[in-house]
């Protein structure tokens, strides 16, 4: 990353903070983030020039990740997630960034993750369809793994009102392609 500003330039949910229920997060461009306060990790999957999204058996669509699991590395983490929500292995992952996390919630949201503070840490990589979604059964329900373009993939968030998952998007694949670069 030549010029991290030029990434940012064209993601504004993510400038700003973002709040989800009892969180309040702030958005942080970089590979630098302290690994005690991580707690959950998410990814921005590719197949090539494509990207993949998920869908629920609601009707959204979401950011593939999740929370780590007791004594499970971030990197374990997403390997399984990827795997469950996906149906995917991953060739190639890097750290891109991370959401700085505070709750105001009394109590962690598992026993064994960081508490108030927490980081969800944000990547992008390569993967490969492997199956169908292994879809636990105490996970949600993906209904739909496609690997689409990112003016569609962009297109499906924004259609839901999920602006940052859209410009996380729009963010990983500015960085894979460059684009952000002078």
């Amino acid at each position: 990353m030549n010029d991290i500003a030029n990434y940012l330039d064209n993601v504004p949910a993510l400038k700003k903070p973002i709040h989800w229920k009892q969180v309040s997060s702030q958005f942080k461009l970089g590979k630098d983030f302290d690994e005690a306060l991580v707690s959950n990790i998410s990814m921005i999957p590719f197949i090539g020039s494509k990207c993949v999204v998920m869908q629920l058996d609601d009707g959204r669509w979401e950011l593939p990740g999740g929370t780590m699991e007791p004594g499970e590395s971030y990197f374990e983490c997403l390997r399984r997630e990827m795997l469950e929500e996906l149906g995917a292995e991953i060739s190639n992952f890097e750290v891109f960034g991370h959401f700085y996390c505070y709750s105001s919630a009394e109590e962690p949201y598992r026993p064994h993750i960081p508490h108030p503070n927490f980081i969800r840490l944000m990547g992008l990589g390569e993967v490969r369809i492997i199956s169908e979604p292994l879809n636990p059964a105490d996970g949600e329900r993906v209904v739909s793994v496609e690997a689409v373009s990112i003016d569609d993939a962009v297109g499906r968030f924004e259609s839901i009102g999920r602006f940052d998952i859209a410009d996380l998007y729009r963010l990983a694949y500015s960085i894979k392609t460059g684009l952000g670069e002078n």
